[in-house]
């Protein structure tokens, strides 16, 4: 795809995402309350998840109603010209319910299969609409913030590293991530859990965080702001090293990156 093409893309996924946030924060200031579960219990839905991701697609398909549309509350769509949106319409709806400034509108546009191991990522765009922030990335282009290049830090030695996590819905799978956050803990500087797996690839890429991974996250938590790490200089990966999956995300700089996942395999995980 041409620099041009790619350009239009990274315009439109931002025009999209800003009006999904401005959106979802109006609905926000007007009261919000659980509309469902999922996984678990605690694994919940808002409507206006349901209907900032509604908005998302049709405002998508009305520009481009050839492509296909993934994301976190309706089925996906199928399209015939080889673009697909991956969207997560508010990545922390936990943060989202409570009021906390951490949540996020992720709008991610990729070539080829909706599986994060067989896609290649064009455009991301990750919007706080609390905050206004907006981090974008277009492949080969760089990653910005509100216009400003963004890069990732280099040179920091697992001891001397703020590393981000998250944690899943169901208890034995936390009881797990307790287990690996335990190898961890001692040997980093510290630990932070925001409950936005998008916000936090953003922050590795704006030097906020030195490093990020999560176990268990779903295609739409990670299409935009994996991009958007890379594109500021960090290694994004998974399992074995290969892309990022459910199984695994990790993101730091290329020396970090190797110290976190060999902690990793330690506790046995396949990073």
């Amino acid at each position: 795809m041409s620099e041009d093409a790619s350009a239009a893309l990274l315009d439109l996924a931002r025009s999209i995402a800003l009006q999904a946030a401005e959106f979802a924060l109006d609905a926000r200031r007007g009261g919000v309350s659980v509309a469902a579960t999922k996984s678990s219990p605690i694994d919940i839905v808002t409507a206006v998840d349901r209907d900032t991701e509604a908005l998302i697609r049709r405002l998508v398909l009305e520009a481009r109603p050839d492509d296909g549309i993934v994301g976190e509350e309706d089925d996906a769509r199928i399209g015939t010209s080889g673009i697909n949106w991956v969207v997560d319409p508010i990545d922390g709806t936990v943060n989202f319910l409570y009021g906390i400034p951490a949540w996020s509108i992720s709008v991610a546009v990729v070539v080829g299969s909706i599986d994060p191991t067989q896609w290649t990522a064009l455009a991301g765009v990750v919007v706080n609409p609390t905050t206004g922030e907006v981090f974008e990335a277009r492949a080969g282009g760089g990653a910005r913030l509100d216009g400003r290049r963004l890069q990732a830090n280099t040179d920091v030695p697992l001891s001397h590293a703020l590393v981000g996590t998250g944690f899943g819905y169901q208890a034995e799978v936390r009881r797990a991530q307790a287990e690996v956050l335990l190898e961890l803990l001692p040997l980093a500087r510290d630990i932070r859990r925001m409950g936005s797996g998008a916000l936090d690839l953003c922050a590795v890429a704006a030097g906020r965080l030195d490093a990020f991974y999560e176990r268990g996250l779903s295609p739409w938590d990670h299409a935009a702001g994996a991009l958007i790490a890379q594109e500021a200089g960090a290694r994004v990966g998974g399992p074995g090293g290969g892309p990022g999956t459910a199984e695994l995300v990790l993101a730091a700089a290329p020396e970090l990156y190797g110290e976190i996942a060999a902690v990793l395999r330690r506790a046995g995980v396949d990073a």
